[in-house]
């Protein structure tokens, strides 16, 4: 998982289900190509462990690997005008209901049109315990994936906000529309993820990786799909689409995870939505939860699945 620092460079901690090549991680980390990594590792500007290395080199759990951004980023994040919903602002934090179609931060091929640039452009005031390109950036969501995110304005609020998601005091809930229907009303799935044997790109239910834990529930179900809550009590790369996928129910939309339907094409990703987040005010103390409706897309198709036959819906 990437943890950026430094004014050009960005800084990725290898984690326990590694075991990986250094080109293939970081093509994967970053989406440049492999040829591009290969020149980046032959010029010097990947470091391992503070050290120049070779592509074929094996990552282990707790690698530091530094890349140094090369001119697809363009300079340091500019202001951008790109409008934001704003769900709460204060000295400390400030909470938006990210757009689907939107990613967190700047990376390969987009520079410029990313919430640290739209934050910019506001003159808001952000930590910068994560370098000057992902400013703020405390947890991310996916570039299709919308709904609540909290950033931080400053470095105390950073590093609060950053131990509560690590000691899992934080309470994420999502809901999302899928492909199928769930078998179970309800549910807790605990696997292990890991990046997927056949496709180090993308993740997968593995043998061997890190522990995830998704509580899932039906809320309604149709003929041929179901609106699904999910409560994620770990944060692994992917997570929710992933265990989705791996009941036999990927998410409505997804283009990496799901199935190939034709009467969803025109979706541009997954119908995924934080709807609320619940933190621990880092200078108050004040336990706070956040909550945002979901896109007009995923409320579109949802109204459409109305209108088709229903099997029944569950309590929420």
């Amino acid at each position: 998982m990437g943890n950026g620092r430094g004014d050009n460079a960005v800084a990725f901690s290898v984690e326990s289900d590694e075991n990986i090549r250094l080109d293939v991680y970081l093509a994967a980390e970053t989406e440049y190509t492999r040829s591009r990594i290969k020149r980046l590792i032959d010029g010097g500007d990947v470091l391992v462990n503070g050290e120049t290395s070779k592509c074929g080199r094996i990552l282990k759990a707790g690698d530091s690997v530094t890349l140094k951004f090369d001119t697809d980023i363009g300079g340091l994040p500019a202001p951008k005008e790109i409008p934001l919903d704003i769900i709460y602002e204060d000295d400390d934090i400030i909470v938006v209901n990210k757009q689907q179609g939107l990613t967190v931060h700047p990376g390969a091929g987009n520079g410029d049109t990313t919430l640290v640039n739209a934050l910019l452009w506001r003159g808001t005031s952000l930590s910068d315990v994560n370098g000057a390109y992902r400013p703020g950036i405390v947890h991310r969501l996916d570039k299709y994936t919308s709904g609540v995110m909290v950033v931080a304005k400053n470095n105390a609020a950073h590093v609060n906000l950053a131990r509560q998601f690590t000691d899992r005091t934080t309470k994420k809930v999502y809901i999302a529309i899928l492909d199928g229907n769930l078998k179970e009303d309800k549910g807790l799935l605990t696997t292990f993820i890991g990046r997927n044997p056949n496709d180090r790109k993308i993740m997968a239910v593995t043998k061997e990786g890190r522990v995830a834990i998704t509580e899932y529930k039906v809320i309604e179900r149709f003929a041929r799909n179901c609106v699904a809550e999910f409560v994620l009590h770990t944060g692994r790369t992917h997570q929710i689409r992933v265990h989705s996928k791996y009941l036999g129910a990927p998410v409505l939309g997804d283009k990496v995870y799901g199935f190939s339907d034709k009467r969803y094409a025109s979706l541009e990703g997954q119908l995924l939505h934080s709807r609320s987040l619940t933190i621990t005010h880092p200078n108050s103390g004040e336990r706070m939860t956040f909550t945002a409706s979901p896109p007009a897309e995923f409320s579109r198709v949802y109204d459409s699945l109305k209108k088709q036959s229903v099997c029944g819906r569950n309590e929420p």
